[in-house]
């Protein structure tokens, strides 16, 4: 009789761990307290990590949209294509994004973790992420990179950088909210597989996608923006002039203004969009009455 008693707990024991690897809210909420209690070090590491692959994923971008003669569709679709490594760096390799790391919302939901913890973790990937896009800035800029095309890549990175900063506070919110829903709708689906490959199919279409609709992702912004004001002081007046622009042209790229008008409003988008909406969203659909009776 014990034996059977034994052996019934133990199904029970794998159903409910089966029903736990097939709910998405039941990961996401693991994922987000996994993130929330790694080791200090540690999670700075790899957040620094995560700054390097999306910086490697707009210098992609950059290289691909750079003197390109397909249409305007096309040539954002390959740039959102390129763009695409740099989430699946981040989700293969195993790094702390800042954007996707607001999934932690979940956890937090349930009570897996404080308001401390939470705000804690965003706080120190976030900085770990900046410092991954100086790394990359720096080297960026020292390997003279904005010269390749006769100047036309460092044009280029400028007028994107530039773009970013022409919105008004709403639609730089309303675009982060647009980018990190796709971006944490894409993690979310790979909560569905344990396969690496899989993992990164189902990445590339929503980065594509928030890439080439020019949706704004704050970390990305944290190296393209800084890029474009570093590149103003690399590029000699009389290079410039050759390619029809002068100093004047970009002096709208300053770092009160990126801030301000670009980077605040965007990262608040970011956690509206992802922690808010994808996070919190699919919890409440999941703990509702309806749902636990289907």
């Amino acid at each position: 009789m014990n034996h059977a008693i034994n052996n019934l707990n133990n199904l029970n024991k794998e159903a409910v761990s089966s029903e736990s690897l097939d709910n998405p809210v039941s990961i996401a909420s693991e994922y987000g307290y996994k993130k929330a209690n790694k080791g200090l070090l540690q999670s700075f590491g790899l957040s620094i990590f995560a700054g390097i692959f999306i910086s490697i994923a707009f210098v992609f971008y950059i290289t691909v949209t750079t003197g390109s003669s397909a249409s305007w569709g096309m040539t954002k679709f390959a740039g959102g294509f390129a763009f695409s490594l740099g989430l699946i760096l981040v989700v293969v390799c195993g790094a702390e994004l800042f954007t996707s790391t607001v999934l932690s919302s979940v956890a937090w939901a349930q009570k897996k973790i404080s308001n401390k913890q939470l705000i804690s973790c965003w706080i120190r990937v976030y900085i770990g992420n900046f410092v991954g896009a100086m790394i990359m800035l720096l080297l960026i800029v020292g390997a003279k990179m904005h010269l390749q095309d006769g100047g036309q890549w460092g044009v280029n990175a400028m007028l994107i950088a530039q773009h970013k900063l022409h919105h008004t506070w709403i639609q730089a919110f309303s675009l982060g909210i647009l980018c990190n829903l796709l971006v944490c709708l894409g993690v979310w689906m790979t909560f569905y597989t344990k396969d690496i490959l899989t993992k990164a199919m189902l990445l590339i279409l929503p980065v594509t996608m928030f890439v080439s609709c020019g949706f704004e992702h704050s970390i990305a912004n944290l190296f393209m923006v800084p890029l474009g004001i570093a590149l103003q002081h690399s590029f000699s007046p009389e290079l410039l002039l050759e390619l029809g622009y002068n100093a004047a042209s970009f002096a709208d790229l300053t770092i009160s203004h990126f801030v301000i008008n670009n980077l605040i409003p965007v990262t608040l988008g970011n956690i509206v969009g992802g922690a808010v909406i994808v996070g919190l969203g699919n919890w409440f659909i999941e703990k509702s009455p309806i749902s636990k009776k289907q």
